[in-house]
C-alpha cells in the first residue's frame, strides 16, 4: 500500500500536485517575504518555486516530504535572487533605503546583522524567528539532524548579539 502512494505521488496529476501547492503558498511566501524584504520579489519568487517544483515533481518520493521539499525549493529561489540583486542596484532604491533608514534604524540594523551571519546561520535564523518552524521542520528542509540545526542556531544567536552590540 505505501509503495502504491509514493509512485501515485511521484506520477500524480495536476489537479492534485497543485492542490498541494496551493495549500503551501503562505509559507512558501512568508518564506520568500522573510528572505527578500519586498511583495513583488516575495511573489516572483513563489512563482518561480512553484514552476521549479512542478518540473522536478517526479524527483519527489514521498508525500511527507512535500511541505520541506517545496520551502527549500523557495529558498534556493530566494539565494538565487539575492545573488542577482547584489549584481544590480537601482538607483531609486538606494532612495527608498535611505527614507526608510531613517524610520526604522533598529530594523535595518538587524537585516544587516543577518546579512553578516555565514548562510547556514541565516537560513536557520529566519526560518525559526520569521517563520515560526520548529526545529524539527527545519531540520527537513535543510536534511540536517535536529542536533545540527540546534547548534546553528544557538550560534547564529550568539553572533548577532556580537553584531548588534
Amino acid at each position: 500500500m505505501d509503495e502504491v502512494r509514493m509512485v501515485d505521488f511521484a506520477r500524480m496529476d495536476e489537479e492534485v500536485f497543485f492542490k498541494r501547492l496551493y495549500v503551501e503558498h503562505r509559507k512558501m511566501y512568508t518564506v520568500a517575504y522573510s528572505y527578500l524584504r519586498t511583495e513583488a520579489d516575495a511573489l516572483e519568487v513563489v512563482q518561480e518555486a512553484s514552476c521549479r517544483a512542478w518540473m522536478k515533481r517526479k524527483k519527489l518520493k514521498d508525500e511527507q516530504s512535500f511541505t520541506p521539499w517545496l520551502i527549500r525549493i523557495t529558498i534556493n529561489c530566494c539565494m538565487d535572487e539575492l545573488r542577482l540583486k547584489k549584481r544590480v542596484i537601482p538607483t531609486e532604491k538606494l532612495a527608498e533605503v535611505a527614507t526608510q533608514e531613517m524610520k526604522s534604524n533598529d530594523r535595518i540594523d538587524l537585516e544587516r546583522a543577518l546579512n553578516r551571519l555565514k548562510p547556514k546561520y541565516r537560513h536557520v535564523v529566519l526560518l525559526k524567528y520569521y517563520n515560526d518552524m520548529t526545529t524539527i521542520e527545519i531540520a527537513k528542509v535543510l536534511k540536517k539532524p535536529e542536533g545540527t540545526i540546534k547548534t546553528w542556531l544557538r550560534e547564529g544567536l550568539k553572533q548577532l548579539r556580537n553584531v548588534l552590540k
